[in-house]
């Protein structure tokens, strides 16, 4: 690891300001992803700005019922928070399924939002990849591509998106707050990674030198009964090889409402609209809910070595989606 300037931000302005006055600057949260980045050579900042002991560390209800969470919250403070259990449980569930206690005493939510890939070619700087070196290329296209994308892929990158916390905060339209030089802004979940197109290496909206200040969950009953799934390829930790975040309401065997979103399928949590759009107003049965997932995995374009993906995703969200109604019948 080369040398490093550190320094602490005293207030969310300051922090701002420290960032614009330094482009090779990063801020710094729990830094369990960039660290291991900066150690691989990927991340080489000239400048860590310390955000964790700004005042971002709460979590708190919102006028019209929904909840608050500041981008300094651990992952370990998230999953255990009374209200996020009882109002939003997939999010504590997929909190609790991404990584051990350790790490999330550490990480943070705004971090999570920010980690990168774990795809192999991105990690090991001797190998050319469009999303660090942009027109150098995507190997993993030909190359080693297993647990790679599914949906939403390009010939110029078929990474996944690792985050298990953003596929439930994408199931439940999660509105993602940061602050700029020229003042605060705010991006729906849903626009907040871009497509990967033939830019892989621009992976959010964020405006340039933009700190993340909290995620706001906007008041959602259905969330009340919801689950996350995660399969993933060894029980210990490790990132996901597919998962599901689900909503159901159920009233007389028809779906009212329901929520999907997808994880490890493509480069962004993947909320799953078409699925949620034969759900609704549907019989609550698994051959309705295997059309769901049927309509949603249309779009897929599976590689040579990851078609598995596809069998996987349709047979998690018919388990998942029949859980929850066999649950809300008891």
């Amino acid at each position: 690891m080369r040398e490093f300037g550190y320094q602490r931000a005293d207030d969310v302005p300051g922090a701002v300001a420290l960032l614009a006055a330094d482009p090779d600057a990063r801020f710094l949260g729990g830094g369990t992803n960039l660290v291991d980045l900066m150690k691989s050579g990927v991340e080489r900042p000239a400048r860590l700005v310390d955000v964790r002991e700004l005042p971002l560390g709460g979590i708190e209800p919102t006028p019209d019922g929904g909840l608050r969470v500041g981008a300094t919250v651990t992952n370990s403070d998230l999953a255990a928070h009374p209200e996020v259990r009882r109002r939003y449980p997939a999010l504590t569930q997929a909190v609790l399924a991404g990584a051990s206690g350790q790490l999330r005493n550490m990480a943070t939510v705004g971090g999570n939002l920010l980690q990168r890939t774990r795809c192999g070619y991105f990690t090991d700087v001797s190998k050319p990849c469009n999303k660090r070196a942009p027109g150098s290329g995507c190997p993993a296209v030909t190359g080693e591509h297993h647990n790679h994308a599914i949906l939403g892929a390009s010939d110029h990158c078929v990474a996944v998106h690792p985050s298990d916390m953003g596929v439930a905060l994408a199931a439940f339209d999660a509105v993602v707050t940061y602050e700029t030089p020229e003042g605060p802004g705010e991006s729906p979940l849903a626009g907040f990674y871009l497509p990967v197109g033939d830019t892989p290496h621009r992976e959010t909206a964020l405006p340039p030198g933009a700190l993340i200040t909290g995620v706001t969950l906007p008041p959602a009953p259905v969330a009340a009964r919801s689950r996350y799934r995660k399969v993933r390829e060894r029980a210990s930790y490790a990132f996901a090889i597919g998962s599901v975040a689900a909503a159901l309401d159920v009233e007389d065997g028809v779906v009212r409402d329901a929520r999907l979103a997808l994880g490890a399928v493509a480069s962004r949590p993947w909320r799953a609209r078409a699925a949620e759009d034969v759900l609704i107003g549907g019989p609550a049965d698994a051959a309705a809910y295997a059309a769901a997932a049927d309509a949603e995995l249309a779009a897929a374009r599976p590689l040579p070595d990851n078609g598995y993906k596809v069998t996987l995703m349709r047979n998690l969200v018919v388990a998942v989606l029949t859980e929850l109604t066999e649950e809300a019948a008891r």
